[in-house]
């Protein structure tokens, strides 16, 4: 059968079979259903593990919600574009340095902004007055109190309220926190940026569960080149069947049979789904039999959020040299930020993105009206922009493969519900973001997650197969060669000498592997049981 011009030799062994038709099982085999970063990150290791593996991808591409585009002449990623957590401790942080892929810093450890530091902002309001620095670090400071003060407020309620219902609170009690004239926008503006960080409006994120994700040391840093790179290399050798869009998963005591939109049938011994949440939300895969109750229950009680990218390229630079511009208003609806990619890459790009509810007005709007309202937001604050002279534009919450970008705790229900979404139903399961109970709505705990289902599924079809060695290393656990992640805030053309002289060096190692520490690879262990602003 087609297999979308990808061919594997481990389909010889009989790994899946056309339209129903059985034949014996020479080994082990696993279909995966999503090439996101979960998915492919899954297969990679059941491949790597000798296992035969098929992943089977509704898109006309790998990737998911990694997305590159290289339409402009240079890449940019329309989904995914950072690293969260610059070390070591970042499971992700091993495969990227052995790539040498650059990546720019954009903030320390514990910025109040999440993934930027304070200083690399420059806040304008609407008749494009840039905010003093001083006034920023002030309303800064005003909202870290603000989230103490919110803090405080959980421990006192018996049930649980949003972030947003928790601010009206504190202002409430100090009425001096809500602040005034121009810091009453500002502090609008620090609330839209942490909207973003959950693609959800503050009504919407739970006060109980909001701080509940694990943040990995190092900062945040920018993927320079994109994440295609790493997801192309985790896909090498890997039977891939893009245009596959699976309908219905049927699980046996002794298989499972995926059904495709065309009616194919394809057979295994058991299968990972790694598909978006908001696709599970969607129902348009049909399981038989139906999932357990508690499983339905964490699909349809987490958060889904939307957040996307209108990318701009101009053919020049005219703003200032920061990495990021904010646009101030009297609601957090109505503030908006620009992403300066000409800072971290040397492209005159700059990068508007909205979240929330915004986002869901924005995709009402066709791609050039879309592009023009983020580029009537620049000519608020800087009147003499020029006009892009391309654009790229996102629309994860409409696009049937994905329903959202990202999860997040919704209010009133328990943050376990990523763990159960992890949990394994017989010989289903399942990996993504939003299976990750620390690392949720990241890229690393997609891969983390993915790895993670491998070594179940692994576990569970040699089992069946009388072949677990209980005393082989568990996949991951091998000694590796850590190599430093190439991180900077460099200008970029003095970055990619470097990056040119570390490549040469990086050449070298097998000849001199004394020069690098070797230490075991972390291994994830398991968690326990535009209303008034449209035109």
């Amino acid at each position: 059968m087609e297999s979308s011009g990808k061919s594997n030799r481990q389909l010889n062994g009989g790994l899946l079979y056309p339209n129903g038709v059985r034949r014996q099982v020479r080994s082990p085999s696993v279909i995966v259903i999503g090439a996101g970063m979960a998915g492919i990150s899954a297969a990679h290791a059941l491949h790597e593990a000798s296992i035969q593996v098929t992943v089977l991808e509704s898109r006309d591409r790998i990737g998911g919600r990694v997305h590159t585009d290289y339409s402009f002449g240079f890449p940019v990623d329309l989904g995914a574009s950072w690293l969260h957590g610059v070390s070591k401790e970042n499971p992700l942080a091993p495969l990227i340095s052995r790539l040498g892929l650059p990546l720019y810093r954009t903030s320390g450890d514990n910025s109040v902004l999440y993934d930027h530091d304070l200083e690399s902002y420059a806040l304008f309001d609407m008749d494009g007055r840039q905010v003093p620095q001083e006034l920023v670090t002030k309303v800064g400071e005003v909202f870290e109190l603000i989230l103490q003060e919110a803090n405080k407020v959980r421990k006192e309620q018996s049930e649980d309220i949003s972030i947003g219902r928790a601010f009206s609170i504190v202002f409430e009690r100090k009425p001096e926190l809500r602040l005034e004239g121009l810091e009453h926008k500002v502090l609008q503006w620090y609330i839209c940026r942490m909207e973003g960080w959950f693609a959800s409006d503050a009504d919407t994120i739970s006060l109980q569960s909001w701080d509940q994700e694990v943040l990995l040391p190092g900062g945040h840093g920018l993927m320079v080149r994109g994440y295609l790179p790493v997801i192309n290399t985790l896909a090498k050798g890997i039977d891939i069947r893009l245009n596959h869009r699976v309908t219905k998963i049927v699980r046996r005591y002794n298989g499972v049979m995926i059904t495709v939109e065309d009616g194919t049938t394809f057979v295994a011994d058991a299968v990972i789904v790694a598909v978006p949440l908001g696709v599970l939300k969607a129902k348009t895969i049909k399981f038989e039999p139906k999932l357990p109750d508690w499983k339905e229950a964490a699909i349809d009680d987490l958060g889904v959020g939307i957040e996307n990218k209108i990318i701009l390229h101009f053919d020049k630079v005219f703003w200032p040299n920061v990495e990021f511009l904010g646009v101030v208003a009297e609601t957090s609806y109505g503030c908006s930020y620009f992403l300066n990619l000409h800072k971290a890459t040397g492209h005159p790009v700059l990068v508007y993105m909205p979240a929330g509810q915004l986002a869901r007005d924005i995709e009402k709007l066709s791609d050039e009206a879309a592009a023009e309202f983020a580029f009537m937001q620049l000519k608020k604050i800087l009147p003499e922009a020029s006009a892009p002279i391309q654009h790229l534009v996102s629309r994860w919450g409409s696009d049937i493969n994905t329903l959202g970008s990202y999860s997040y705790d919704a209010v009133g229900k328990p943050h376990d519900l990523f763990e159960r979404l992890r949990v394994p139903v017989d010989n289903v399961f399942f990996a993504g973001e939003a299976t990750s109970m620390s690392y949720p709505g990241s890229i690393h705990g997609a891969f983390a997650t993915g790895q993670m289902a491998a070594e179940a599924c692994r576990m569970r079809v040699l089992e069946r197969y009388g072949e677990l060695d209980l005393f082989q290393p568990v996949m991951g656990e091998e000694g590796v060669f850590y190599v430093p992640l190439l991180i900077s805030r460099l200008p970029t053309l003095v970055w990619f000498a470097i990056a040119i002289c570390y490549a040469c060096w990086f050449t070298l190692w097998p000849l001199s592997s004394t020069l690098f520490h070797v230490e075991p690879q972390p291994q994830p262990q398991p968690q326990p049981a535009l209303t008034e602003l449209m035109p």
